[in-house]
């Protein structure tokens, strides 16, 4: 990858929507090179998808909780078991592996609390293997982004 490459990659975190005319004259290269280019990082999923980044707050998903789950036991079955089960949500967003106190930690949006409370008393503490969880409430985003640096 060189510095086209990435010049590309920025302009395409910034807005995915830009047409390949408007990257091909912000870097320089004609429409046909930096088309291969963008077709090449596809292909080498350097670029995974495009989507669009929603309003959260503007569809009523006011609540962002941080859930850090312990498990009873950690065998690559249950590991497994409980990756399955609980990737299945669509409240939860993402789902990291960690070491430490704590096995795992969720991001779950939810409408409100009550509806984090749902979910948390009906799936969570139902969740296979579940021993522990914490859960702590976002009170304000600082900074969210999805844009990588890139060197």
């Amino acid at each position: 990858m060189d510095a086209k490459d990435r010049m590309i990659l920025s302009l395409l975190q910034e807005d995915s929507t830009i047409s390949v005319k408007e990257v091909s004259e912000k870097i320089g290269l004609t429409f046909t090179p930096t088309y291969e280019r963008i077709k090449q990082l596809e292909k080498q999923n350097v670029i995974e998808k495009y989507v669009a980044i929603l309003n959260r707050e503007k569809l009523g998903l006011n609540i962002i909780v941080y859930c850090n789950i312990r498990l009873k036991e950690q065998s690559q079955k249950t590991l497994e078991d409980f990756e399955k089960h609980i990737e299945s949500f669509e409240e939860v967003q993402e789902i990291i592996s960690l070491s430490g106190e704590y096995d795992y930690m969720l991001k779950i949006i939810a409408k409100d609390i009550n509806s984090y409370n749902d979910f948390a008393v009906n799936v969570i503490s139902n969740s296979p293997n579940i021993w522990q969880y914490h859960s702590s409430i976002a009170l304000h985003e600082v900074k969210k982004s999805t844009k990588f640096k890139l060197d």
